[in-house]
């Protein structure tokens, strides 16, 4: 890798860049994925495109125990070093799609929305590239494609991904996210965490409820419930270190059905998220803990239903460099920029857990518009440009690991 930092873009070949035919298909296969968006575990339509695909490049893709998702090698691995993985994720959100465009999403209430379909068609263009240069016999070392599906079901279908092999014989892993505060034509790159955790938070309180006249003969969920989704937060503010970035946000809040009458049953959800790996193991016990004395308090029943989501993703400085010289070595160093860490959850963190990997940040928003399109807006759109840059990525960072 390190042979390829001081040198500029033409000053050398690297091989992989993309056909103008192949470009054009790539961003058509995008658009139909738009118009076509499924859910997590529900991606079989998406999932039977891709095996078309890749089949007709006479690869030989194989599809995951669900019968969404897949995986598929260019070259065959010998057993001897690991192979690098690139990484896709397949499925779009419950929301309508409100842009104007001719790719508008067909299917009422669903979207890509936060760049899925761009996800998966650069992995797609990456491995028909690698395929290409693999039959010419200029692909060093194998390299294996994930096509994983229900990244936004929590705790992600990462960690069924994993579970049914996609990392045997893998050594290191990389990935893009779109990112619409960033240029199309270059990316975002960070060393170390990148994104948050995030957990999803239930709780439900009980008590004997009554007339509002006679509150004191009662047990004042709406009170209760009002302490807990103010004080919670306050409390782990004091229990843990700041610099963890721990914090709860309620997205739901649901208590009694008429005004003079006490309920006897109320519910509190929202999420919790985290931007430090040890304080995010730590953080059910101490939710548990705060909501429990709150409630207490109140003389309110609780019962915490704390659901598991996804670690921080946490980059590897090795394969930051190389992602870094790869992007370099394609577009020249003013295309790669650093990035702040997200409290946006990826499960992308559940590979982390079993081999070195980093995401990248795919710039997506055109140059010189002043607009950002926000993830998982129903307006959400990219400039397609950043396809062709995604997968120059990918097949450089394939070329430059194996070197």
């Amino acid at each position: 890798m390190n042979q390829l930092k001081t040198r500029e873009p033409g000053s050398f070949t690297l091989p992989g860049t993309l056909s103008s035919a192949l470009r054009d298909e790539l961003i058509a296969f995008r658009r139909d994925l738009h118009m076509h968006p499924e859910l997590g575990n529900q991606e079989f339509r998406t999932t039977a495109a891709l095996k078309a695909r890749l089949e007709a490049a006479g690869l030989a893709p194989r599809v995951l125990p669900g019968g969404t998702g897949l995986i598929c090698d260019i070259g065959t691995w010998d057993g001897g070093r690991p192979m690098l993985a690139v990484r896709a994720d397949l499925d779009a959100l419950p929301i309508p799609d409100a842009k104007t465009v001719a790719y508008r999403s067909t299917v009422p209430n669903r979207a890509h929305a936060c760049g899925h379909d761009v996800h998966t068609t650069t992995v797609l263009g990456a491995g028909l590239v690698l395929a290409g240069l693999e039959r010419e016999g200029r692909l060093p070392r194998p390299v294996r494609l994930i096509f994983q599906p229900a990244e936004e079901v929590l705790p992600g279908g990462a960690a069924d991904a994993v579970a049914a092999g996609v990392l045997d014989g893998v050594g290191r892993i990389i990935a893009v996210h779109c990112d619409p505060k960033v240029d199309a034509g270059r990316i975002g790159i960070r060393t170390g965490p990148i994104t948050s955790a995030c957990d999803r938070l239930e709780i439900t309180l009980d008590g004997p409820g009554g007339h509002t006249a006679r509150p004191h003969l009662t047990t004042d969920l709406v009170t209760a419930a009002a302490r807990i989704a103010t004080d919670v937060p306050a409390v782990l503010a004091r229990r843990v270190d700041a610099r963890s970035g721990l914090s709860v946000t309620w997205g739901r809040i649901e208590a009694g059905h008429a005004p003079n009458v006490i309920p006897q049953h109320a519910e509190l959800s929202g999420t919790v998220r985290c931007l430090d790996l040890p304080a995010w193991r730590d953080a059910p016990d101490l939710v548990h803990a705060a909501v429990d004395e709150i409630a207490t308090l109140h003389r309110a029943k609780s019962t915490v239903n704390y659901v598991r989501g996804v670690p921080p993703v946490v980059n590897d400085p090795v394969i930051v460099e190389l992602l870094r010289d790869a992007m370099t070595a394609r577009r020249g160093v003013d295309s790669v920029e650093d990035t702040e860490q997200s409290l946006g959850g990826e499960d992308f963190s559940w590979y982390l857990e079993h081999v070195p990997g980093a995401m990248a940040r795919l710039g997506v928003r055109t140059p010189g518009d002043p607009r950002v399109r926000d993830l998982h807006a129903g307006d959400f759109d990219v400039d397609e440009r950043c396809i062709e840059t995604a997968v120059e990525l990918f097949t450089a960072a394939a070329l430059i690991d194996a070197d």
